[in-house]
């Protein structure tokens, strides 16, 4: 694999399953870092998981891309010294098992660290490590249910809470890893400090609401239950021929807004004359909106939209994305071939760096297609890496 981003050089040993830290992980992976995915001879639940094709599901291809994968068997002698040495190597080590199961495992940051002192370890987990959910499984609902973000999508009517219909928990939670692994690296570099990194998707997910969802909770004394992010309703609505979204917060956009949809009086109607009115009335402002747009198409309004400078956009489903001139003219999505599933689409990284580019560095790997190459590296003889992969092909 081509190891030229900024990332190159940084050695990550990934013990990572599902979703959040595979993620995190592969995108350190597309930035230049050698990722070693060590998986159990069963591999990470993942692979099955889903739709598949060659004997890889999707959302693990897209999860694990750019890295390589070496299965050990932990619970053997042998095993545990192939980590240990691989460790050594390492300058990152990520585990997203529930508090105190790495403990038991004889895993855990002060074990680890015996092997390399400057190690950077990350400690992934639902709730954190203390208090009563420490220990509890978790899923990603589990998360949407406990952080608020639930409630913040319910119905706006029956009140009834909802799930957004994607795994916000576990991507933010990656995403938070990332940043503050590179952060880690960066500090190690000025200090040649390593450090125990601990990340709770809880905590990730309840940051990550609170400068919008949860502004009603800022103000101590003067809280507000219901916030702007409860109130809103969603800002989609038909036309003759499909959907938009139409969104006016400044006067400059209100103003344009109420030109377009030939409604100058609303300029002047106490509800809306200022963007906190707009804010207090959004109900009604949106009914209205809606009544209008209802009577052209969508690219009549939209056309007119943008002329005049009032955010706006088609809704397009999934297949739509595929071809839409800015995700071209972005270059966002790659084709390559896999050598199990065939071709296959996913985007880039997003991150777009002028000059140690981030790239897709290579497929997600087979189960264990690295573990002979990696085990010859850190210094097993032939019979001690056949022992090893037990009934891995070589």
């Amino acid at each position: 694999m081509n190891a030229s981003g900024p990332l190159a050089g940084i050695r990550v040993v990934d013990l990572t399953a599902m979703i959040s830290g595979p993620v995190a992980t592969m995108m350190l992976a597309d930035q230049g870092a050698d990722v070693i995915k060590v998986e159990p001879p069963a591999g990470d639940l993942v692979r099955q998981m889903g739709s598949s094709r060659g004997g890889m599901s999707a959302t693990f291809l897209s999860s694990n891309r750019s890295k390589r994968s070496m299965v050990l068997d932990l619970k053997t002698q042998l095993g545990m010294e192939a980590l240990l040495r691989l460790v050594r190597s390492a300058d990152v080590f990520v585990q997203n098992f529930r508090p105190g199961v790495a403990e038991r495992m004889g895993i855990g940051e002060p074990a680890m660290r015996q092997q390399r002192e400057d190690l950077i370890y990350v400690s992934i987990s639902g709730f954190g490590e203390t208090g009563p959910y420490a220990h509890k499984r978790v899923y990603d609902p589990v998360i949407q249910a406990l952080s608020g973000l639930a409630a913040i999508q319910a119905d706006r009517d029956s009140g009834r809470p909802r799930m957004v219909r994607t795994i916000v928990p576990d991507k933010v939670t990656a995403l938070a890893a990332a940043q503050a692994i590179t952060a880690a690296l960066f500090a190690r570099e000025r200090t040649g400090q390593g450090q125990h990194l601990k990340l709770a998707m809880l905590d990730a997910i309840v940051a990550f609401l609170w400068p919008e969802g949860m502004t009603g909770h800022t103000f101590v004394g003067n809280e507000v239950e219901a916030a702007r992010a409860q109130l809103a309703q969603d800002l989609i609505f038909a036309t003759t021929d499909g959907w938009i979204t139409v969104g006016a917060v400044s006067d400059t956009e209100w103003s344009g807004l109420c030109r377009v949809l030939e409604r100058p009086q609303w300029e002047q109607d106490p509800r809306f004359r200022t963007a906190q009115d707009r804010v207090a009335n959004v109900a009604e402002r949106l009914a209205l909106t809606a009544e209008v747009l209802a009577t052209r198409s969508s690219s009549q309004w939209l056309q007119a939209l943008d002329a005049a400078g009032v955010p706006c956009a088609p809704v397009l489903s999934r297949a739509q994305v595929l071809t839409h001139e800015q995700i071209l003219a972005n270059d966002l999505l790659a084709e390559y071939v896999h050598p199990q599933a065939g071709r296959i689409r996913q985007p880039r990284p997003a991150a777009r760096f002028g000059a140690t580019p981030a790239d897709i560095r290579g497929p997600a790997p087979a189960l264990g297609a690295d573990t002979a190459t990696l085990l010859a590296e850190l210094g097993f003889d032939e019979q001690e890496v056949q022992q090893l992969m037990g009934g891995q092909r070589a």
